[in-house]
């Protein structure tokens, strides 16, 4: 444990802080915090990393603190960087330090972003959801690439959705591959996990228009009658959703392909939909 200075020439102030430093690889919090890169692992502590200060920063605006951050020694000072060590320290917090090879260690990465924060996972229950706080939802069903994933969380940010709802066995959202991709939106969007069985009498029990893009008895998706709170689900990548899954739906659309492709990629397909929604609800 020791003190470390911030440099003036980048606050104009100067805050003396405690941070541990951490030197060696066998260090029981670097084996830790590289163990948080496994599902597995995430999974049993409840927490999951976040690289990059962008991404950082995106959490601490929308009132997410880390409860540990993590940054290389030798990186170049910044003002937000000062901030969200101010905000960790203020919630209780522990500031870290080490060596860039080590924060690549933990992260996977030759290349790794010069800080990182460690998060508690979200409630992801249904019942934290209010449909009634946004007038779309995204609904992604055995969505397995989390890039995708975190696509969509993006596309319900860009549109004012109140969130992603993953039905099955979707990617883990807490994943790096899934946050990076989602650029901060896994910060600003609500998120919920069930099976298709826990689903269907949630969304029936209140408000809610079910949408999906489908060839079966649909309506073209340009002007179709969409009704708010609206949820547009999205099937499999591969596999589309399953025929129940579509019966389901209470409006069914279909997109034109003019070209040799059969579909979309699911989240390109659901954004889409969700900005022809948020059209017609404007």
């Amino acid at each position: 444990m020791g003190l470390a200075r911030n440099d003036p020439a980048a606050t104009g102030t100067v805050r003396l802080t405690m941070r541990k430093h951490i030197t060696g690889y066998s260090n029981p919090t670097v084996k830790y915090l590289r163990s948080l890169r496994d599902k597995k692992h995430r999974k049993r502590s409840g927490q999951f990393l976040v690289e990059g200060l962008r991404l950082l920063e995106d959490a601490r605006v929308s009132g997410h603190v880390p409860r540990q951050l993590v940054m290389a020694e030798g990186r170049d000072a910044h003002a937000l960087i000062d901030q969200l060590e101010s905000a960790v320290e203020s919630a209780g917090g522990e500031v870290l330090t080490t060596t860039p090879d080590i924060l690549s260690k933990i992260t996977g990465k030759s290349n790794a972003q010069s800080v990182v924060g460690v998060f508690h996972e979200f409630d992801t229950s249904l019942a934290q959801l209010d449909r009634d706080a946004a007038p779309i939802w995204l609904v992604a069903q055995d969505l397995r690439d989390p890039g995708n994933l975190g696509t969509m969380l993006r596309t319900g940010d860009a549109v004012g959705a109140g969130g992603l709802i993953l039905i099955d066995d979707c990617a883990d959202p807490f994943s790096a591959e899934a946050v990076r991709a989602s650029m901060g939106a896994v910060f600003t969007q609500g998120l919920a996990q069930a099976r298709w069985e826990e689903f269907v009498p949630w969304l029936r029990e209140g408000a809610g228009q079910l949408v999906a893009a489908s060839l079966r008895e649909a309506v073209p998706y340009r002007g179709a009658a969409y009704e708010a709170p609206c949820f547009i689900l999205v099937g499999n990548e591969s596999q589309g959703l399953p025929e129940a899954y579509e019966a389901e739906c209470d409006l069914r659309v279909t997109m034109p392909m003019r070209g040799r492709a059969d579909s979309l990629n699911a989240a390109v397909a659901g954004a889409v939909l969700a900005y022809e929604v948020l059209a017609r609800f404007e």
